[in-house]
């Protein structure tokens, strides 16, 4: 691999993390703060510059898990390194994720999901991407056995986290960015981080402004009760249930918020009765019905009966990361809906510490709200235009 020297067109948290690993004789180097803002893009690039300025190096990436990294800091690593020509796939382990530089130096990228992981050979630099997803148990073994820095990035989204403790120590260089400090953001990309203004005060906090989490466990906060719906683009979240209840909510999408209206919410609900439901609300084959994935034969039943239904992405953390990131409204009529937005809330360990994961009780509407919301937000917009 042929290298030459490269100017960086870094961010904010890039440049501040490549004096301190140079400079400094701190030992940590923590960046803290909002969505988009560079972070782990950054430090790739100045540590690839810091394996071809200081041969024989050995650097881990490391991260909850391999999955995790891939979608990342390692997509992250090839583009930048095919961006600068430096990119040799012949140098490129992608059995064991391990690249091997001229000059000796090597990057390693591993997963966390086993834990043992963390108790093998020893290395120079430490980054670990997304720290606050990572056990401080881990955490230490990976620490005792680096020899140099560490490098931790992460959203401060939790309410307690060890990542803050070693941030504030004695130790460490904190580095706080959000996306107003990353001049290389698109406007489409702007624009949706400040939509969270007119949403959940503490997403915007998080996420926007890269603080420190202050939320209560009680997941939305941020509704209002109406008394008439706009006009807007309708589509309905179907949650199924016999003994629990079965839960339609009808969601009106209008001017960035989510009109919230309560349509169903029965026990002991069969398949035709349901059909029965559907149709005597006047419900037709043109409206998206977005329902719980886990009841495939349900769903066939519902679309041989003439109904536009469809699966779900049920991923929870990301579907209520796009609900609190809009403004809602919900119907006064709407009771069970009302009284389930007041209950739900995120689990607390042993030790008080809230969990990114919520309680599963009294979210059946909240459940149907959240697979019309977050699934129509990743069906993809076709456009046509006449040449």
């Amino acid at each position: 691999m042929e290298t030459s020297r490269k100017v960086i067109k870094g961010t904010k948290a890039g440049k501040l993390t490549a004096q301190v690993l140079w400079n400094s004789d701190k030992r940590y180097i923590v960046n803290e703060g909002g969505s988009r803002s560079g972070k782990t893009y950054s430090i790739m690039q100045v540590l690839i510059h810091y394996c071809v300025a200081k041969p024989g190096s050995k650097i881990s990436i490391v991260s909850q898990s391999l999955p995790h990294l891939k979608r990342g800091a390692l997509r992250d690593f090839i583009e930048i390194m095919q961006t600068w020509e430096w990119y040799d796939d012949e140098e490129h382990n992608k059995t064991d994720n391990v690249y091997h530089f001229d000059n000796g130096s090597y990057m390693e990228f591993f997963g966390l999901e086993d834990a043992g992981k963390a108790r093998g050979a020893g290395r120079d630099i430490l980054f670990v991407n997304e720290a606050n997803l990572v056990p401080k148990a881990v955490f230490d073994q990976l620490k005792i056995r680096t020899t140099n820095k560490i490098i931790l990035d992460l959203n401060p989204s939790d309410y307690d986290c060890w990542c803050y403790e070693v941030a504030d120590g004695d130790h460490a260089v904190k580095i706080h960015s959000t996306y107003l400090d990353n001049p290389y953001l698109g406007p489409a990309q702007t624009a949706e981080i400040e939509m969270l203004k007119a949403g959940d005060e503490t997403l915007w906090q998080v996420f926007g402004l890269g603080l420190r989490g202050t939320a209560k466990e009680t997941i939305y906060t941020h509704w209002k009760l109406v008394s008439d719906i706009p006009a807007g683009q309708v589509i309905y979240g179907l949650d199924f249930g016999y003994n629990v209840p079965t839960a339609l909510v009808r969601v009106t999408l209008h001017e960035g918020g989510a009109y919230l209206m309560e349509r169903l919410y029965r026990t002991r609900m069969t398949t035709s009765d349901l059909v029965g439901e559907l149709k005597g609300q006047g419900i037709g084959p043109a409206d998206e019905i977005f329902c719980d994935a886990a009841e495939p034969k349900t769903i066939e039943e519902l679309y041989r009966a003439g109904f536009n239904v469809k699966p779900a992405d049920k991923d929870v953390t990301e579907g209520i990361r796009k609900v609190k990131a809009m403004p809602l409204y919900i119907h006064k009529d709407s009771d069970n809906l009302i009284a389930e937005i007041k209950k739900y809330k995120w689990k607390v360990d042993k030790n008080d510490k809230v969990l990114d994961e919520p309680e599963k009780e009294n979210d059946h509407a909240m459940d149907a709200v959240r697979y019309a919301i977050y699934t129509k937000s990743k069906t993809p917009v076709i456009t046509w235009s006449v040449i």
